[in-house]
């Protein structure tokens, strides 16, 4: 049995009054029948509403009038008789199941792209930006650095040379094309024994951390060798476009792009890397140590004295720590047996 014409309101687009018509679907054409009104519209130059459980359906026709149902039920039940067909999305939409289908579905590809996408464009990235975008990204990270968390160092000038030349001289060890450019810097801290690596080779050394060791060359050479790992690698560049870009899909995800880079140099100021990053730093830390014949279970010591460290500083609240670099590398057993067996290798 056919459907009778749908009642609806038309409108022209040319005045705001409105027409009271029926509507019919016959030989590809949207049909609009009213007082003194006769169209026909093809199909193609309908763009149709979404079906929604509540609210009036607004059809928009090509040259700009415009159709109102306020019986969504009818509107919806004429619409489908005519075989009008639906688009997944909308279908979706209607079922609570297709809702939560859709939205986990979201949630994996959000964490597909967080976890392999981001951290594989971060590295594409690399292949294309010239090593003066990380010299300039280490001058500006040292700047801030040095404002918000350091000052100037008190370590002896003698002890300083003591280091840089033990340190030098380790590295003079490897090939010479392995290595990239570096300056050694040292700074006394309000974040405790740490070691830095900025963009563009600046390494800091914290007096606290010559300290912790008893000043001991070849434990000190052991963590700077790590932080050369990170500049080899340019593990802060490479974090630093991560971070970007995964800023850059919540923006796209909230609309907010207002924050996008704000304080990216103190997000360098406080690496975090990840645990391939750290593993691939300890992997050129022992290959360093192994080449300028230093026991790379060398480095077990300073996991010692910082897992010392740190029961000091829950005994003495008085005593602020911000862990950044070292001092916030988990003191797990897989590091330490990692270093203890490339030490019985030696």
């Amino acid at each position: 049995m056919p459907t009778p014409p749908l009642p609806a309101t038309y409108f022209d687009g040319l005045q705001a009054r409105p027409h009271p018509v029926t509507l019919d679907i016959a030989d590809g054409a949207l049909h609009i029948h009213g007082d003194g009104i006769a169209r026909s519209v093809p199909l193609h130059g309908v763009r149709w509403p979404e079906r929604t459980r509540h609210g009036m359906r607004v059809t928009h026709l090509a040259d700009g009038g415009e159709l109102h149902c306020a019986d969504s039920a009818a509107w919806d039940r004429w619409y489908l008789y005519h075989g009008q067909s639906e688009s997944l999305v909308v279908r979706l939409q209607q079922s609570w199941r297709g809702v939560l289908a859709s939205l986990l579905a979201m949630v994996a590809l959000l964490v597909a792209v967080q976890q392999w996408g981001l951290p594989l464009a971060a590295q594409a990235s690399l292949l294309v930006l010239p090593q003066s975008v990380d010299v300039t990204l280490g001058d500006t990270t040292l700047l801030a650095v040095d404002q918000d968390m350091m000052r100037p160092s008190q370590l002896p000038r003698a002890e300083q040379a003591r280091v840089q030349a033990a340190f030098a001289q380790a590295v003079a060890h490897l090939p010479p094309a392995s290595v990239p450019d570096w300056q050694l810097v040292f700074r006394a801290s309000h974040i405790g024994p740490n070691a830095l690596a900025l963009p563009g080779g600046t390494i800091i050394m914290t007096d606290e951390m010559v300290y912790l060791v008893g000043r001991d060359t070849d434990v000190l050479t052991a963590v700077l060798a790590h932080e050369l790992g990170h500049v080899q690698h340019r593990d802060g560049v490479r974090m630093l476009v991560q971070v970007t870009l995964l800023g850059t899909v919540g923006s796209l995800v909230l609309g907010d792009f207002s924050t996008l880079l704000a304080g990216t140099t103190a997000l360098l100021g406080q690496a975090d890397y990840s645990c391939e990053a750290e593993h691939a730093a300890d992997v050129a830390a022992v290959q360093l140590l192994q080449a300028a014949r230093i026991d790379p279970a060398t480095m077990v010591t300073l996991f010692d004295k910082l897992a010392e460290a740190r029961k000091a500083k829950h005994a003495d609240t008085s005593e602020h720590w911000l862990g950044i670099a070292f001092a916030s590398h988990p003191n797990d057993a897989e590091r330490v047996r990692f270093f203890q067996q490339a030490g019985k290798g030696h």
